[in-house]
């Protein structure tokens, strides 16, 4: 028992430790990307369906209203989905998380949460809070992209 323990310490104090940790890092990030995959292509294929069911459903002059907003919604899904793809693509490239990507994709994130969002049902302080955000997120793309230059 002893002689194992000692082993787990050597083990633990050497580069062996570091790379099993880095191999379990690629394979979840590996897991990740292909789960971001399956869930891109779930959502095109449900993006084609509402498409093609909103065209042929609505009547003359009712599709450029709600449908509309909601297609809306479903395409910057998709493009969020992508962002995130990217975002994990880039970090089992660099090791490195990419902040103006991560601050790209919520930006995204909230502006299609404005676009969709019903007026009539949303309160007041949540538009305060949604601009809030738009803008802080602004501002830290903005910080980034000064640092980078």
């Amino acid at each position: 028992m002893i002689n194992w323990a000692r082993q787990l310490a050597k083990q633990l104090k050497s580069d062996i430790f570091l790379r099993r940790l880095d191999q379990f890092e690629g394979t979840i990030s590996k897991l990740l990307s292909l789960g971001m995959v399956i869930v891109i292509l779930a959502m095109v294929v449900d993006l084609a369906i509402v498409l093609v069911v909103s065209i042929f459903t609505t009547g003359p002059g009712e599709f450029l209203g709600q449908p509309v907003i909601d297609l809306f919604g479903l395409f910057l899904s998709v493009l969020i989905a992508l962002e995130i793809l990217e975002n994990i693509t880039a970090y089992i490239q660099n090791h490195v998380v990419q902040v103006e990507l991560v601050i790209a994709t919520a930006l995204t994130a909230v502006g299609r949460k404005i676009i969709i969002v019903d007026l009539k049902e949303v309160s007041g302080a949540t538009l305060i809070g949604l601009a809030v955000a738009i803008f802080a997120l602004a501002i830290s793309y903005w910080i980034v992209r000064l640092s980078h230059r």
